[in-house]
């Protein structure tokens, strides 16, 4: 009886993950693939931009890529920020889960 129970939600998940992803694909699709005429930048427009990054980055040389790595809101500064968040969390659970064994091993020794 356990089994089917467990057989009955795990399909259950299944069928609403599929038709989850039924509904939000057009979705996906309509932000990856503009319709109608005017529907974001041509191949012009396009060419025009990237030779102008292209001009950008032989003006200055020394400026690297832009992308901020030590910075807050840069690669490796959010991945510390993130990383010293879920690692007080974890510690939180530990500190509790280690109080909790403690107390159940005290009401044992007293029984």
């Amino acid at each position: 009886m356990k089994y089917m129970r467990e057989t009955k939600i795990l399909l259950s998940g299944m069928a609403l993950a599929f038709l989850a992803m039924g509904a939000l694909a057009p979705l996906a699709f309509a932000q990856a693939y503009p319709q109608g005429q005017n529907a974001g930048m041509t191949l012009e427009d396009q060419l025009r931009l990237a030779r102008e990054r292209i001009q950008e980055v032989r003006e200055n040389p020394g400026a690297g890529s832009g992308t901020p790595y030590l910075d807050a809101s840069g690669v490796i500064g959010a991945t510390i920020i993130s990383g010293s968040i879920f690692g007080g969390i974890f510690v939180a659970f530990v500190v509790r889960a280690k109080q909790i064994e403690k107390r159940m091993q005290q009401n044992r020794a007293l029984q």
